[in-house]
């Protein structure tokens, strides 16, 4: 049933995926539009993409098919390219990094949830058991360099003196027996205190009738106050101000979901090897079965091309060369026929060319005057224009094979979804044949010399000749490589990567990063969508937004290796140029064999300090600054690595050479009074805490106003103490107990939030965005910046 409830979703989904491509392929048609409309079509197509990237991920996840997993996989990655280029198209747009889509997502009928982008699941899936391996690594490095966390030691049993001993079980057993002895008074007492009131009351005649009146009036109150209480509380319930009773627990129904969910995963590894299985042992058949017809059918198809061209041309035709594809790039998807007509048509249009050439020569260099002006004028009424896209030809192929095999498929035979063994034999037929046509090519292009040496022996000569120019330049190309092979030659070639990984986790280069992750930072959800998109990026912002937690957060779902590059913790390490040369070697190359890898520059603003303190002289914490632009051009697109700042004092940074480095720069503000709402909430609950009706969240949420994530977390962990969480039942939670805690911590002051904001304003970002608002454009601020200094130099020379 599980099967046939994805396979529907993932139909659902190709539909509204296909639908999308139509919609942006006539957008792109369109003549363009005033931005904010821009903005709402590029953001409706991003949220749409999202919702597909959603729905494609669950499909991926659950379905057992291993080739349709295979195409949903290609899929799935071009839709996650498209919804980075579609936020890169946004963020050129308006020039922030933060968008709005209250608006589209009100008229769309979405929530806000629905727009979060989870973490794919494969990212962790496929390489768990190698995580796993490298935490035990790790540790177990940590463990016996002693760099890890020093354990408590236990102190050794040491033995008592005989008179000690006596000593303390004497005390014991005195105050044992006090501890009898005052019990046994305080009997005496409550029994001489029950004589004295039998007596008292003995005295007045007991009226039985009023005592039950009494006692009916004290019971009848407190059930009907308990009554009234759950009534009221199944009000706010179903108005839905307050959240079940049973919302937290655990319902049977989720732990069958997640016994189902495990059986899935072993279903699913057990067709991926049975699928990885059937490719080696269906290719063997038929190259047993199908190769030899193979190998005569492209024997004979290229002997007929070799005769036809020598009856039509009089000469044998050239034989393409291995590394331009060989026989396929002649036959590829045409017939010896149409092969024919394509040689006769391109003898005719050779001549023609030839006549052509000269007339075009001439109104050539009329047309490149005219073109010149036309330029100019384009370039500045030109309108915007949607960058093309890398990878809507990834998403558009994935489409049409879907639509082409799988969309009418009837798939009543197999109900375990196990692998479809008729495509398999489609695509390894292409892969022989190809195989095949390299054997093939060497046999019949010496077939061909042999035919040219004896029908045309004096043809051949001049070719010889032609070999040994390009012998004499390929011997000059080598000696200018030489010194490039020197600069790229590997510094530790001799050694391992466990041997390069242990050293950088003694030196405290290689850290291991905490179990934190992206769910647990409570804030703004954008931070989340943002970090892991480009090679270098900067968090900045005050001391307690939580920077440095998503930072092992990014590391902790990707399974990235955490290098610690910062001005404290290289201080002393690998000192002078060469051991600064070997660190980063070290470094870089680590991190491109154990990719994903995420290299860390905490309190960066000191590798790019205007001016040094004294104070940190010793420390040289300006030794990065001219190698981490080095470090950038080094990696290639292909590298999984990200480079990653965090800084709470950016004004204290030169800014040209800090935005030289880092690509992307986000400022991580404080939380406002939602995310402060739900930050109190889900802190208190971590932490042991119950919410109750005298435990007012608002309150806390408005007069913490100014300060950060970090500030309400050791609020709440110095007011739950173990203590305090024991006496919840008898004494519930109050605001005001969160208050003198949270009133000893300083906040963020509005002048150091300015602060911030005009530094960033001065960002490349933030200066076109300043532009824009004031009604410039930042290219013609540029160009004018440019005349300006041209007008400058020309009067000096004057």
């Amino acid at each position: 049933m599980s099967n046939i409830m994805y396979n529907q979703m993932w139909r659902q989904t190709q539909e509204a995926l296909n639908s999308l491509l139509d919609k942006e392929s006539q957008k792109r048609a369109e003549p363009p539009r005033s931005e904010v409309f821009i903005f709402q079509m590029l953001a409706t197509f991003y949220i749409k993409y999202v919702q597909i990237f959603r729905n494609l991920e669950d499909a991926y996840d659950q379905m057992v098919h291993p080739q349709k997993r295979t195409l949903i996989r290609k899929v799935l990655d071009g839709v996650m390219g498209r919804i980075l280029e579609l936020k890169n198209e946004m963020v050129e747009l308006e020039l922030g990094e933060f968008h709005y889509f209250d608006n589209i997502l009100q008229d769309l009928k979405l929530t806000p949830q629905q727009l979060d982008i989870p973490i794919p699941k494969y990212f962790l899936k496929e390489k768990v058991e190698v995580i796993k391996e490298r935490e035990k690594i790790l540790a177990q490095i940590l463990v016996d360099s002693g760099v890890g966390r020093p354990e408590v030691e236990k102190s050794p049993a040491r033995t008592m003196p005989l008179e000690e001993a006596v000593k303390a079980i004497q005390t014991a057993e005195r105050a044992r027996q006090g501890r009898l002895r005052a019990l046994f008074m305080k009997h005496i007492f409550l029994q001489e205190f029950k004589a004295v009131q039998s007596r008292i009351l003995g005295e007045r005649v007991a009226d039985v009738g009023a005592a039950a009146l009494r006692i009916q009036k004290v019971w009848r109150g407190f059930r009907q106050c308990k009554r009234t209480k759950l009534e009221r509380e199944e009000e706010m319930v179903f108005l839905g101000m307050h959240p079940p009773q049973l919302l937290d627990e655990v319902s049977d129904a989720m732990i069958q979901a997640q016994k189902v969910t495990c059986l899935r995963s072993a279903v699913q590894s057990k067709h991926e090897n049975n699928y990885r299985q059937a490719l080696v042992t269906i290719k063997d058949e038929l190259k047993l079965t199908e190769g030899p017809d193979i190998k005569e059918n492209l024997q004979d198809q290229i002997r007929r091309w070799f005769i036809e061209c020598r009856n039509l041309t009089g000469n044998f035709p050239e034989y393409p060369e291995a590394e331009e594809g060989g026989s396929a790039v002649i036959f590829s998807n045409k017939t010896p026929q149409q092969v024919i007509e394509d040689i006769i048509a391109n003898q005719e249009e050779e001549e023609k060319n030839k006549k052509k050439n000269k007339t075009q020569e001439k109104k050539a260099k009329k047309k490149e005057l005219k073109k010149g002006k036309k330029e100019k004028d384009k370039e500045e009424e030109e309108a915007w224009k949607m960058s093309p896209s890398v990878f809507l030809p990834a998403i558009e192929e994935g489409n049409s094979v879907y639509k082409d095999f799988w969309k009418n498929k009837d798939e009543s035979w197999n109900f375990a979804q196990d692998y479809d063994p008729e495509l398999i034999k489609e695509e390894k037929r292409k892969e022989l044949e190809s195989e095949i046509r390299v054997q093939v090519d060497e046999l019949m292009r010496q077939e061909l010399k042999n035919l040219k040496l004896a029908v045309n022996r004096e043809k051949e000569l001049p070719a010889k000749g032609k070999k040994k120019k390009g012998g004499k330049n390929k011997k000059k190309g080598k000696k200018g490589r030489k010194g490039r092979k020197e600069k790229d030659r590997d510094l530790t070639a001799d050694r391992t990567i466990e041997s390069l990984y242990k050293e950088l986790v003694e030196e405290g280069l290689l850290v291991q990063a905490r179990k934190v992750s992206l769910s647990d930072y409570i804030g703004s959800a954008e931070v989340h969508e943002k970090a892991p998109l480009v090679r270098s990026l900067l968090l900045a912002g005050p001391s307690g937004v939580g920077k440095k937690m998503l930072v092992h957060a990014i590391c902790n779902e990707t399974g990235a290796n955490l290098f610690n590059l910062s001005a404290d913790n290289i201080a002393g390490k690998y000192p002078g140029k060469s051991g600064l040369q070997m660190m980063l070697h070290l470094v870089l190359k680590v991190a491109r064999q154990l990719q994903p890898s995420v290299v860390w520059i905490g309190d960066t603003e000191k590798t790019f300090y205007r001016k040094v303190p004294s104070t940190e002289r010793m420390i040289e914490p300006k030794r990065l600054k001219k190698h981490l632009p080095k470090i950038l051009k080094l990696l290639k697109p292909n590298d999984r690595i990200l480079i990653v700042g965090t800084t709470r004092r950016p004004f204290d940074a030169e800014l040209q050479a800090l935005c030289r480095v880092y690509q992307k720069i986000i400022l991580v503000p404080r939380p406002d009074y939602a995310s402060r709402y739900v930050l109190w909430r889900q802190v208190i609950q971590r932490f042991g805490g119950v919410i109750t009706n005298t435990l007012n969240i608002s309150c806390l949420a408005k007069i913490s106003d100014g300060f950060t994530q970090g500030h309400v977390v050791q609020a709440v962990r110095s007011v739950l103490t173990d203590r305090r969480v024991r006496r919840q039942p008898r004494k519930p939670l109050v605001a005001v107990e969160f208050v003198a805690a949270l009133s000893s911590q300083s906040p963020v002051y509005q002048e150091e939030e300015d602060s911030f904001k005009n530094w960033y304003a001065k960002t490349p970002l933030g200066k076109k965005r300043t532009l824009a608002l004031q009604g410039g454009n930042a290219d013609k601020a540029k160009d004018k910046g440019k005349k300006g200094k041209k007008g400058k130099k020309e009067r000096k020379k004057k």
